[in-house]
């Protein structure tokens, strides 16, 4: 705004050409974009249809059906080079929103509503029984109209429990039958442990933590030897703790009274580690496989507390694993297995190889041998539908693995490099090397 005289008029400036253009075009991406969700929901939802139409081609349903949606978002995954899981989310998603919710597509559709309020009316209404889920749609579109949709779950929410035929006790034990413990990855070694619990769960552990963080201070107080650490350092240390070395309250496998078996569990583990980072030659990081990279001092501290370790030698070429053995003589094929493949080898799966089933990639009852050139780590996903589906898998030599879709495409699965592993540094080479062209006396050591 300006002031013009000494009258103190006011004007309002507009905005400049370069302005009016950047604006156009922004109008014109938006556009662009929207048609272009629009136009993809409706293709994912046509592939989950055709999907489900022909698996009950001969009437089959059930888990016919789930391994053709299965196959389909692999091969659509493929396309779009995403995880199939992803995919088939999004496929589940579309079908969902066009099939339960059309009035709220024909809204976005539109445009008199954006596609963020489509995903919070879906996933609101996903507690809303289908008796009522008309008319908690069509109230649900005027709350969206209305605001932005970062700002109207909560209402869409009271809309739902005003509408719901069920109390919200009832609603409350079969929310409860659903409570489970996640783990979400994140950067410099740390990680998200999330658990969905009842509130007063949830609220009593977050209390007692609290207590018990208070207490360590007070101890240490009195001793003067003062804890440093901040209250919710402290509530993640004693969680960790109470998780990792205690016990439940009442353990069934022996009895009411006193601990059992469930006491000497221990969580498993399996980490990375180069020999330099063990002595501590360097501070580089350490791999904590299926998960993420851990920090040298964890690696180290980890390693003090086991009796047998695994030394995997890696080719300083390829920079993959090719031989495995440990100081006690064992059957070391799954092991290196475990080693080689990291996770599941299905394209895009990253699921852990110890949470895996090691498959015969040309199965037994047909011939295929128990060799390492003849085995590969699938999960239950990807192994049930190498079974069920018309997806097909060779290995074509080093652990490197061919799949091909029901459609004729290929997709090649090279063997995992590990995060950490030797290398060599080839710009400087020794003054000994033979000179290019002419093969060593020896292969060089691994």
């Amino acid at each position: 705004m300006t002031a013009n005289g000494a009258g103190g008029a006011v004007g309002r400036e507009t905005s400049t050409p370069s302005q009016a253009l950047a604006f156009s075009r922004y109008a014109e991406a938006l556009d662009l974009s929207h048609a272009a969700d629009i136009a993809r929901t409706r293709a994912l939802a046509d592939l989950g249809h055709a999907a489900l139409d022909d698996a009950r081609r001969d009437g089959v349903r059930g888990m016919a059906s789930d391994m053709e949606l299965r196959s389909v978002a692999a091969e659509a995954a493929g396309m779009a080079r995403l995880t199939d899981r992803r995919l088939q989310g999004e496929i589940d998603h579309a079908m969902t929103v066009i099939d339960d919710y059309p009035a709220v597509f024909d809204a976005w559709a539109q445009r008199w509503i954006e596609r963020g309020h489509v995903d919070v009316v879906v996933r609101v209404g996903a507690g809303v029984p289908a008796e009522v889920r008309e008319p908690f749609t069509e109230a649900a579109i005027g709350v969206c109209e209305r605001d932005v949709p970062s700002r109207v779950r909560g209402a869409l929410e009271a809309l739902a429990a005003r509408l719901h035929p069920q109390t919200f006790t009832e609603r409350h034990k079969t929310a409860a039958a659903e409570r489970c413990v996640r783990v979400f990855h994140g950067s410099d070694g740390m990680s998200n442990l999330v658990a969905n619990l009842p509130t007063v769960i949830a609220a009593g552990m977050l209390d007692r933590l609290t207590q018990m963080g208070q207490s360590v201070k007070d101890a240490r107080a009195e001793s003067d030897s003062a804890d440093t650490r901040s209250m919710d350092q402290l509530r993640a240390d004693i969680l960790g703790d109470l998780v990792l070395g205690g016990a439940p309250v009442v353990d069934p496998t022996y009895g009411i009274d006193r601990a059992g078996g469930l006491g000497a569990i221990r969580a498993r583990l399996q980490v990375a580690v180069t020999a330099e980072t063990l002595m501590v030659k360097d501070e580089n990081p350490a791999e904590a496989v299926g998960a993420a990279l851990i920090d040298a001092d964890t690696a180290r501290e980890l390693a003090g507390q086991v009796s047998e370790w695994d030394r995997l030698f890696i080719d300083p070429v390829t920079r993959t694993p090719v031989e495995i053995d440990t100081y006690r003589p064992t059957a070391s094929m799954k092991k290196l297995l475990m080693a080689r493949d990291q996770h599941c080898r299905f394209p895009g799966c990253r699921r852990a190889a110890i949470r895996c089933e090691i498959d015969h990639t040309i199965d037994y009852a047909l011939g295929g041998h128990t060799h390492i050139f003849n085995l590969a780590h699938l999960c239950q996903r990807h192994h049930s539908m190498k079974q069920f589906t018309k997806w097909e898998v060779r290995q074509v030599g080093g652990g490197v693995l061919e799949w091909t879709s029901p459609l004729g495409r290929i997709y090649r699965e090279d063997v995992p490099i590990p995060a950490v592993c030797f290398t060599i540094d080839t710009a400087d080479p020794p003054p000994d090397a033979a000179p290019s062209g002419t093969p060593p006396d020896e292969p060089p050591p691994f």
